[in-house]
């Protein structure tokens, strides 16, 4: 029996809800054990014991202990987004069409308000998570750049590529703070359009007198 495109969606949305609530199970164990104990006396196959799992599923999720008690998300582009972004769209407009890929990468993450809270204690406990999560950051810009390299071959701009890899985090992170001062209502990308808006405003010129 071929299988219909609405039970084909049906069953990609069990498997993703499925992935997404044992990644939230192990971020939350790890981060408890490691508020409990510090993270040094936390192993992998402690979070793996308290969840249920083998140390196998624990790395499908995440590379190391650290990325996990970070709580670290993927930070996932849509081929098919990416792709539009390089042949120079969706808009054309290079500010826009970051925006939408921000978006992207906001819309496939969960966060909550004490999860967010949690990291920050962690972080502050255990200046380790701090480094590995600058080195995250990292990773992610210079994927970022070769991005925006692609599609200045084919839409030229002036702006550095590497400068574009800021505005992205910025628009990152500042969005997720404001959803976050905002009680944690709804989700960050909620607030990206005011964020861009924002942004657009300090680039505007200013009014003459």
């Amino acid at each position: 029996m071929i299988a219909n495109s609405s039970t084909l969606e049906t069953s990609g949305g069990l498997r993703a809800r499925k992935k997404q609530r044992r990644h939230d199970e192990l971020v939350g164990a790890a981060q408890r054990l490691v508020l409990d104990r510090g993270l040094d006396a936390v192993t992998v196959e402690d979070i793996c014991d308290a969840v249920g799992v083998s140390p196998r599923t624990f790395f499908n999720y995440f590379p190391s202990k650290d990325d996990a008690v970070l709580g670290l998300e993927p930070f996932a582009i849509r081929p098919e987004v990416a792709a539009a972004f390089v042949a120079g769209g969706p808009t054309g407009v290079l500010l826009d069409d970051l925006a939408v890929l921000v978006g992207d990468v906001l819309g496939q993450q969960t966060v909550t308000p004490e999860r967010m809270q949690c990291t920050v204690e962690l972080v502050t406990r255990e200046p380790r998570l701090l480094a590995r999560h600058v080195a995250w950051v990292e990773e992610h810009r210079a994927e970022m750049v070769e991005l925006f390299t692609a599609r200045r071959l084919v839409l030229p701009y002036t702006a550095d590529p590497e400068l574009l890899a800021l505005v992205v985090m910025t628009l990152l992170r500042v969005s997720t703070l404001e959803w976050q001062q905002g009680g944690g209502e709804g989700s960050p990308a909620d607030h990206l359009d005011d964020v861009v808006r924002q942004l657009r405003s300090l680039l505007a010129p200013a009014p003459h007198d």
